[in-house]
């Protein structure tokens, strides 16, 4: 798996490629929780190059939440349709900051 990092401000944004599932979700949390860790001001996961999630994906996306304390930010953004749906039907889109696009998530 594939996961971007670019670096925007104090922001630093991940973007994941194709697929988050049980097979590449390691991975994907390892990166997340590497940024988390490094003391980012502002994390922000892009998912416009994201097809697919699965529970396993969602997992890494709470976690990553969950470690990010105030005055930090986590946010999200980028999302096709059947990805956010995913966050909908699973109610993460009521505890995770969503956003559109990548600069409506860094000018939050």
């Amino acid at each position: 798996m594939e996961i971007k990092e670019e670096a925007i401000g104090e922001a630093v944004v991940l973007i994941p490629q194709s697929r988050v599932d049980s097979a590449t979700a390691k991975v994907f949390e390892g990166k997340v929780v590497a940024v988390v860790n490094s003391g980012a001001p502002r994390v922000i996961i892009d998912f416009s190059d994201l097809d697919y999630i699965s529970s396993a994906g969602l997992r890494v996306v709470l976690v990553g939440a969950k470690m990010t304390r105030a005055p930090r930010k986590f946010a999200l953004c980028g999302m096709k349709p059947q990805i956010r749906e995913i966050f909908d039907v699973s109610g993460f889109s009521k505890i995770l900051a969503i956003h559109p696009d990548r600069d409506t998530a860094l000018s939050a």
